[in-house]
C-alpha cells in the first residue's frame, strides 16, 4: 500500500495541485480529441502551460510587492490577529494529513467528472490549487469530528466533487454578463463573494455607469491605461502608508519593512525609503499587467482546445478556471474591487474588535491584501457588470466582509488547526466549513449523514439553478441595461489587440486561433 499511496501523492502535489500542468493536459487531451498534428498538440499544450506560469508569475509579483504594504498597515494600526493564507494552513496540515488529502482529492476529482457527464452541471473545475485548498478544508475539519480515515475520504470526495460542479453553476448567470459569452465559467472558491457582489451590483447599481467608461479630463487621458491607473494608485497608497508607518514607528523599525522584498535590503535613510515605497507601487501595476496577458495566452489556447473533451468526455461541458479569468474585462474594476474589498475587511476587523470578539469569541481576522486582490478584484467586476461603479464597489465591500467573517466562523471547528494563526481565506471554504464542522458535531454515523445531506443539498441547488436560471438565459443585468437604455451594457473603447468585439462591447472576447473550432455549445 506503500506505494498507492506514494503515487497519490504524487499525482496530487505534482501534477494536480499545478494548475499550469493541469492546463496544460486538458489542452492536450482536448487537441487530440479534435486530432489535431502532433506539433499542433505540443506547441498548444505548452503555450497554455506558459499562459497559466504567467499568471502564476504575477501572482508571485502582487504578494511580494504586498507585503511590505501589509508590514506597514498592521504597524501603523496596531491590530494583532489572525491573517487567512491558503497556502500556509495548506503547507501545515500537509505534514498530519498528506495521504488523505491526497486520495480525497483524486476521488472528488472523479466524482466531479462523473457529475458533470450525468447531471446538468456540465463543468470542469480545473482550478488545481483550489482543489487541493479544499480537499485540505475537508479533510482537516472532517478528521476534526473524530471520523476514520475511509469517512473522511469517501464523504469528503464525494462533497469535493459536489463543490467542483456546483460552484460555478452557481455563479454562472453573473460570468455570463462578465464575459459575454458562454464559453468559460469561474473555477474558484470565492464564489459566495463573487454572486453577493453580482446581486449586490443589481440592487445598488441600477443607473450607475462602468468602471471603464470613467470621463477623465484631456490630461489625465494617460489613466484610461489599466496598467498606468493601478501603477499609480498603489503608489499613491503605499507612499500614504510610508509616511504614516514612518510617524507610528520610527526610522530603525520602518526601514526594515522592506527588507527582503524582491531580494531587497532594508531602507538606508527617508529619501531610499520612500523611493522603495515608489518601486514596490510600479512592481505591482507590472505584476497585473503579467497576470492579464496570461489570461489572455491561456484562453487563446484552452477555450478552442476544450471543445474536443467537450465533445468527446463530458458534452457540453465548460472549462471553470481561476478567479483571474474576469480581470482583463473590467480592469478599472479590478482596482476598485481590491481597495473596496480592503476597506469592508478593515470596518469589518473593527466590528470584530469591538463587538463580536468580546460577545461570541470570534478571532480577529487581519485583512489579508493578496485574497482581498483576488477575491475583492474579481468581486468588483461582477458589481461592475450588474450595478457599474457603484455595483463594483458596494459589491467588493460585502466581499471584503464576508473573507473577514467567514474565516472567523471557521476557526471555530478547526480544532488544533484554529491555533495556528492563519486559516483559510477565500469565501467558501469559510461556509462550507463552519457548516460541515458544526454538523459533524453529532458525531459518529449520524454526524455523517447530517454532513452529506448538506452537500446534496447544495448538488439538488445548483442543478435548480442551472436549470431554472442558467439554462433560461436569465441577464442579471437586464434592468440595468433598459435602464441606460441600450440594449447591452457599457463598453469599452477599443479591443485589445487578440481580442474580438463582437457581441457586448464591454465585455471582450478572446478570439481563438486561426482555425479554431467554434466554442463549445452551452451547457445541457
Amino acid at each position: 500500500m506503500g506505494w498507492l499511496v506514494a503515487v497519490a501523492k504524487f499525482l496530487v502535489n505534482e501534477i494536480l495541485s499545478e494548475p499550469a500542468y493541469l492546463i496544460g493536459i486538458i489542452t492536450a487531451v482536448g487537441l487530440i480529441a479534435l486530432k489535431r498534428t502532433t506539433g499542433q498538440i505540443v506547441g498548444g499544450a505548452i503555450k497554455a502551460t506558459l499562459g497559466f506560469l504567467l499568471i502564476g508569475a504575477g501572482a508571485g509579483l502582487v504578494t511580494g510587492s504586498l507585503a511590505p504594504l501589509g508590514t506597514m498597515i498592521q504597524g501603523a494600526t496596531g491590530a494583532h490577529g489572525v491573517i487567512p493564507t491558503n497556502e500556509a494552513i495548506v503547507g501545515i496540515a500537509q505534514d498530519r494529513f498528506g495521504s488523505r488529502v491526497a486520495w480525497l482529492m483524486i476521488l472528488g476529482f472523479v466524482v466531479s467528472l462523473l457529475l458533470a457527464r450525468f447531471t446538468p452541471l456540465r463543468y470542469v473545475f480545473l482550478t488545481g490549487h483550489h482543489m487541493l485548498f479544499m480537499a485540505t478544508l475537508l479533510t482537516v475539519v472532517l478528521a476534526g469530528t473524530g471520523q476514520s480515515t475511509l469517512a473522511v475520504v469517501a464523504v469528503g470526495g464525494v462533497l469535493l466533487g459536489i463543490m467542483l460542479v456546483a460552484m460555478p453553476a452557481f455563479a454562472h448567470p453573473w460570468t455570463k454578463r462578465v464575459t459575454g459569452s458562454n464559453t468559460v465559467a469561474i473555477g474558484h472558491f470565492g464564489t459566495a463573494g463573487y454572486v453577493v457582489a453580482g446581486a449586490a451590483g443589481k440592487v445598488v447599481g441600477k443607473r450607475s455607469r462602468s468602471t471603464e467608461e470613467m470621463k477623465l479630463p484631456e490630461g489625465l487621458r494617460f489613466l484610461r491605461d489599466s496598467m498606468v491607473a493601478t501603477a499609480l494608485s498603489m503608489l499613491l497608497i503605499y507612499l500614504v502608508m510610508a509616511v504614516v508607518f514612518l510617524a507610528k514607528v520610527g526610522k530603525e523599525q520602518a526601514f526594515k519593512a522592506f527588507a527582503g522584498a524582491g531580494g531587497g535590503a532594508p531602507a538606508t535613510d527617508v529619501g531610499n525609503y520612500l523611493m522603495q515605497s515608489v518601486m514596490q507601487g510600479l512592481q505591482f501595476g507590472i505584476a497585473v499587467a503579467v497576470i492579464l496577458f496570461g489570461v489572455r495566452t491561456i484562453l487563446g489556447e484552452l477555450v478552442p482546445a476544450f471543445q474536443g473533451i467537450a465533445e468527446k468526455v463530458v458534452p457540453g461541458a465548460l472549462p471553470a478556471l481561476d478567479a483571474p479569468i474576469v480581470f482583463p474585462y473590467a480592469q478599472n474594476a479590478v482596482l476598485i474591487g481590491f481597495l473596496a474589498s480592503f476597506t469592508g475587511g478593515l470596518v469589518s476587523l473593527g466590528l470584530l474588535t469591538w463587538i463580536f470578539n468580546p460577545a461570541f469569541g470570534l478571532a480577529l481576522v487581519l485583512p489579508g491584501l493578496v485574497p482581498h486582490f483576488f477575491t475583492g478584484g474579481a468581486a468588483g467586476v461582477y458589481g461592475n457588470s450588474t450595478g457599474g461603479r457603484r455595483g463594483a464597489v458596494v459589491g467588493a465591500f460585502l466581499n471584503g466582509v464576508l473573507i473577514t467573517f467567514l474565516p472567523a466562523l471557521l476557526l471555530k471547528v478547526l480544532g488544533a488547526f484554529g491555533d495556528q494563526n492563519t486559516t483559510f481565506g477565500d469565501a467558501d471554504f469559510g461556509w462550507l466549513g463552519a457548516l460541515i464542522g458544526n454538523a459533524g458535531k453529532a458525531g459518529g454515523a449520524p454526524g455523517l449523514v447530517i454532513i452529506l445531506l448538506i452537500g446534496f443539498a447544495v448538488l439538488g441547488a445548483a442543478i435548480v439553478m442551472q436549470k431554472r436560471v442558467v439554462e433560461t438565459g436569465w441577464d442579471p443585468g437586464a434592468a440595468r441595461d433598459a435602464a441606460l437604455g441600450r440594449e447591452t451594457a457599457p463598453g469599452r473603447e477599443a479591443a485589445p489587440a487578440g481580442e474580438t468585439t463582437a457581441g457586448p462591447a464591454s465585455y471582450p472576447k478572446i478570439a481563438p486561433p486561426a482555425g479554431a473550432p467554434a466554442p463549445p455549445p452551452p451547457p445541457r
